[in-house]
C-alpha cells in the first residue's frame, strides 16, 4: 500500500505531461495551418507546399492532427478572403512559417 501513493502520483504526473505536449503540439500544427491558409488565399503555392512538406515530415502521422491542419487551414482561407487584410509580404510569410516549423519541431522533437 505505501507503494500505490506514489505510483499514483508519479501516473498522474506522466499523463499531466503528456496533456502538455499535445497541447503544444495542437497549437504548433493550428498555427501552421493559418498560415498555410493565409499562403493559399494569397496566392502563394510554394508556401502552400512548405507548409504542407513541414506538417508531413514533422508531425506524427494521425487523423487528429490533419484534421486541426485542414480546419485551420480553411477557418484562415476563409478569413483572408474577407478582404479584411491584406495578404502579407512574401518574405513575412516565409519568416513566419519558419517560426511555425521550429515551433512543430520543438513539440515533436522525436519525429525530426
Amino acid at each position: 500500500m505505501k507503494i500505490a501513493a506514489p505510483l499514483l502520483a508519479l501516473t498522474l504526473l506522466a499523463l499531466t505531461q503528456s496533456s502538455h505536449a499535445a497541447d503544444e503540439g495542437t497549437a504548433a500544427v493550428t498555427a501552421l495551418g493559418e498560415l498555410n491558409g493565409i499562403a493559399l488565399a494569397c496566392k502563394q503555392p510554394a508556401l502552400v507546399s512548405r507548409a504542407r512538406n513541414i506538417i508531413v515530415t514533422t508531425a506524427p502521422k494521425t487523423r487528429d492532427f490533419g484534421e486541426i491542419f485542414e480546419n485551420a487551414t480553411s477557418a484562415a482561407f476563409l478569413e483572408q478572403g474577407k478582404g479584411k487584410t491584406p495578404c502579407p509580404e512574401s518574405a513575412t510569410l516565409v519568416g513566419q512559417i519558419n517560426a511555425a516549423e521550429k515551433r512543430l519541431q520543438s513539440a515533436f522533437p522525436r519525429a525530426q
